[in-house]
C-alpha cells in the first residue's frame, strides 16, 4: 500500500507527484513581487512547490493561475489543461473576482463552481479548496463581503461532500493571521510576501509535510489616527478601487496580456529562478530568429 502523509484529513503520498495550481490571482501570486520569476510574482504556489522538491526532488509543478480570471475562463482555459497533466495535487480557487461583481447571482455562481469541482475530484487527484478571507473593507463593500460568507459555506460544504473523492479544505477565513493589515499589499485585496509565505505554511502543515518556511509574529502594530487613516482610504480609493471599477467598464482586466507562470510541468528543483532565465533566452533566441527569416 502506498505510505499516506495524513494531517485533517488531508492524504498525500510520499512518493513524488505533479502539482498543478488553477486559478486567478490569489494563485498566481499577486502581491509576493520578483521580477525574476514569470509574471513578476512568486506566491504561495511556488513556495509550496519549492517545498515539495526539498522533500523528494522529482516532484513537478505547473501554475496555469492568471490574475482578474473570472470562474468560468479559468474553468474553460485551465481545467482540461490541468487535467490533462495527469496530476496528482491540485489547487484550485476561483470566484473572487466574479463576488467583486456589482451584480452577481451566487445560486448560479455556485452550481458553476460546484460543477467545477466534481470534475476536478474525478481526476482522482487530492484537490484542495479555499475559502475566502473577510478582508476588512470599507461598508460599501457590504453585498460582496455578504456573497463571499455565501461562497465559504458552499466551499465548506462541498469539501464535505467529496471528501471521500480527494478533496480537502484550507480554511483561509479561520486563519487570524490574516487579520493583521500587514499581511497584505497595498491594495488590500491581495497577500504580500509575509501572507504568501504564511499561507504557503498553512499549506504544507495541511499535509504533515516538513518544510523550511518561517514565519515571525509581528510586533505590536502603530496607532493611525483619524487623519491618518482617512489620507489612506482616499489614497486607496484613487490608486485601487475607482482604476479597478474602471477596468471593468471597459472590459479590461489585468491579465489580459499575461500568459500562465507555468504553463508546462517543470522540476522546481532545477530552480525556478534558472528555469525562468534559460526560458527568456530561448523566446530571445525564437524572436532574433524570426526577425531573420522576416529579412530574407
Amino acid at each position: 500500500m502506498p505510505n499516506y502523509l495524513m494531517a485533517g484529513g488531508a492524504r498525500l503520498t510520499q512518493q513524488p507527484g505533479r502539482f498543478v495550481a488553477i486559478g486567478d490571482s490569489f494563485t498566481e501570486g499577486v502581491g509576493d513581487w520578483d521580477p525574476r520569476l514569470p509574471n513578476g510574482v512568486r506566491g504561495w504556489a511556488d513556495r509550496v512547490a519549492k517545498q515539495l522538491s526539498k522533500v523528494n526532488p522529482a516532484w513537478e509543478y505547473a501554475n496555469l493561475a492568471i490574475r482578474s480570471r473570472r470562474l468560468d475562463p479559468i474553468v474553460n482555459e485551465q481545467i482540461d489543461v490541468a487535467l490533462a497533466m495527469e496530476p496528482t495535487l491540485i489547487s484550485f480557487y476561483a470566484g473572487g473576482n466574479d463576488i467583486l461583481e456589482l451584480r452577481q447571482d451566487m445560486d448560479d455562481l455556485l452550481a458553476r463552481y460546484a460543477a467545477a469541482v466534481d470534475r476536478l475530484c474525478s481526476s482522482g487527484a487530492q484537490v484542495v479548496l479555499f475559502t475566502g478571507f473577510d478582508v476588512p473593507l470599507n461598508p460599501v463593500f457590504g453585498p460582496m463581503k455578504r456573497r463571499n460568507h455565501q461562497f465559504n459555506d458552499a466551499v465548506r460544504q462541498l469539501v464535505a461532500d467529496n471528501a471521500d473523492r480527494g478533496a480537502v479544505l484550507l480554511d483561509y477565513w479561520t486563519l487570524d493571521a490574516f487579520s493583521d493589515q500587514r499581511m497584505w499589499d497595498v491594495d488590500k485585496l491581495h497577500m504580500n510576501r509575509a501572507g504568501h509565505r504564511y499561507l504557503a505554511i498553512q499549506f504544507l502543515e495541511l499535509f504533515g509535510i516538513d518544510h523550511f518556511l518561517e514565519f515571525e509574529p509581528f510586533g505590536p502594530t502603530k496607532r493611525v489616527g483619524p487623519v491618518g487613516y482617512t489620507v489612506r482610504e482616499v489614497e486607496w480609493w484613487r490608486e485601487f478601487v475607482m482604476p479597478m471599477f474602471g477596468r471593468r467598464r471597459r472590459g479590461v482586466t489585468l491579465g489580459d496580456s499575461l500568459s500562465p507562470r507555468w504553463p508546462e510541468p517543470i522540476r522546481p528543483a532545477d530552480g525556478m529562478k534558472r528555469l525562468y532565465r534559460k526560458r527568456l533566452r530561448r523566446l530571445g533566441q525564437d524572436a532574433f530568429a524570426s526577425l531573420g527569416s522576416n529579412n530574407e
